[in-house]
This record gives structure tokens, sequence and C-alpha cells, in this order.
């Protein structure tokens, strides 16, 4: 029995151009629908047997000034390729962010409705992640997240200090999920998990699994849908799907 992450759910004004912005961003392709749907090239499969997509929704509420707690690093390959993606990235309506970060050898970036996100300089670690390199957590309790999610998830840890902690699919490709020690992080977000329970296995088997792992219920007026929607002991929301 476990969980994996299927897709990043973004929260925006107008979802059909924020959806445009991260397929071309990551050189995917953007499916539209009731939500946009940015994954891989090609014909719409859900879910991607590697890539973790990116589902963006609409919401009547603009993104505040708090920063997100959940943002997203993308992968280089070079020096080069960094500098010509920060580049691009501002053509596409990306705008620099600054949340603290001084001197450091990656590019903070806000996309086109404020989410921030990070342009990595090239890491050995990233090569085979595909344009995202990781799904970035600010927590309070790396270590506490890392075996929380680590029991949650089909995922191996790969990393775990009182800093840092990280988690990887075993399957080749693929982005981490990272948790990061921020003192103070707190508030809604408007990015989050949506994980999908392996074939086979009961998706009201597996949300009642992670809530005796320490999740709990979460109302944010979704009403009658075929997701369950909890909160990680941090307070961080994701959702549970139903298998299709």
């Amino acid at each position: 029995m476990a969980l994996r992450p299927v897709q990043v759910n973004v929260k925006a004004l107008d979802h059909a151009a924020l959806g445009r912005f991260w397929a071309a961003a990551l050189g995917w392709r953007a499916h539209h629908g009731a939500t946009t749907y940015a994954g891989p090239p090609g014909d719409f499969v859900w879910p991607d047997p590697v890539a973790v997509g990116i589902d963006v929704v609409a919401v009547p509420e603009p993104k505040g000034a708090a920063k997100n707690r959940v943002h997203l690093d993308l992968a280089n390959a070079s020096a080069a390729h960094q500098a010509e993606l920060v580049t691009r990235l501002i053509g596409l309506g990306a705008t620099p962010a600054d949340v603290g970060q001084h001197d450091v050898p990656w590019t903070v970036l806000a996309d086109p409705e404020g989410n921030e996100f990070c342009v990595l300089e090239p890491r050995e670690m990233y090569r085979d992640t595909g344009p995202i390199a990781a799904i970035v957590v600010d927590c309070a309790d790396p270590p506490a997240m890392a075996r929380f999610w680590g029991e949650a998830l089909d995922w191996t840890v790969r990393r775990v200090t009182d800093e840092f902690a990280s988690l990887r699919a075993e399957a080749p490709g693929g982005p981490y999920l990272e948790f990061l020690r921020t003192p103070g992080a707190a508030g809604p977000d408007r990015l989050h998990l949506d994980l999908l329970p392996a074939p086979g296995d009961d998706q009201m088997a597996e949300v009642a699994r992670v809530r005796a792992l320490g999740a709990t219920d979460l109302d944010v007026g979704q009403g009658d849908v075929p997701w369950i929607c909890l909160s990680d002991p941090e307070g961080h929301a994701f959702c549970v799907c139903a298998p299709h």
C-alpha cells in the first residue's frame, strides 16, 4: 500500500494562462479543460508514468504577499543553460523575486501570478530529473516530515539532516520531494501535491493509512468531490485522488 505524487496542484485567477506559462517554461504541453494540465510533450496521459505534472485550477482570490511554503526548483544542464532559461522565463512573464536569498548561485523568480520558484545552477544530482528538479516544502522539522512522507509515499528517503530531507521514486527520472527547515513558515499555499493510490489499492484505505500516520482532514469548501483533502502533520495540504 502506498501513494505517489502525480501532480502539483496550482491555484490561479486565470488557469488557462498560468497553465500555458508552465507548459512553455518546462517545454511541456498544456491540455485545457475545467483545469489546465501541463504535462510532458505528446498526447494527454494521466498519470504520467514518470513525471509529476502541473494541474492549474481556477480560484477567485489572488495570491497574497506571503511566500508560498511549496515551490518548484527547475533543473539545468549548464551555467549557459541556466542563464538562457532565466531569460526565456522572463520573456514568458516571470519576474525576479526577493525571498531573502541574498548571494546564491540560483535565481529566484515568480510566475505571472506571483508564485515563487527557483532556477537552479547545474547540480549533478538533478541530471536525470527532467525539467523539474524538486518540489520543495518549507517546514519546521525536516526529519519528521521525512518520516511521515516516507511512510505515506512509494518513494525512498534519500537524505535526512536536521536542516534538509529528500525523497525520490526508485524508478529513474522525475523530481525529488524535498523538505527545508524554514523557521516561521506558515499560512495557506497556492500549491499542493495530489497523490494517487497504487494500481489495485483502495482510495479510502490509503486515506485511513495516512490518517494513522498523522494526516488530518481538511475542509477547504471542496464539497462533494472524488478526492479527499488532508493536511500533513505541519499543515501542508494534499489530496488523495480516486484511481481511474
